[in-house]
């Protein structure tokens, strides 16, 4: 039997956030222009301090939606129930 994978990183950049998040303009990449602005984020990114909940939502709705159950006891674990397998 094999187990599918899941590629964290990638999975942090495409967290959808709850409010407005803005950020510095990054190193590198600050405009001449406007140097002193910032930047408002659409989507998560690694390294952010809401990325992991974003992540653990989205991922924790979806299953939920196609039929886990979330265990009382741990929140990272999920459990599907299909006729009488587990």
């Amino acid at each position: 039997m094999g187990y599918d994978k899941l590629d964290v990183y990638n999975a942090f950049l495409n967290g959808s956030l709850q409010g407005v998040v803005y950020m510095q303009q990054p190193t590198g990449f600050v405009d001449p222009a406007l140097p002193t602005h910032v930047c408002r984020l659409h989507k998560s990114l690694y390294g952010l301090k809401q990325a992991s909940r974003a992540w653990y939502t989205q991922l924790s709705d979806f299953l939920l939606l196609i039929g886990f159950r979330a265990s009382k006891v741990d929140t990272s674990l999920f459990i599907l129930t299909m006729n009488h397998d587990i």
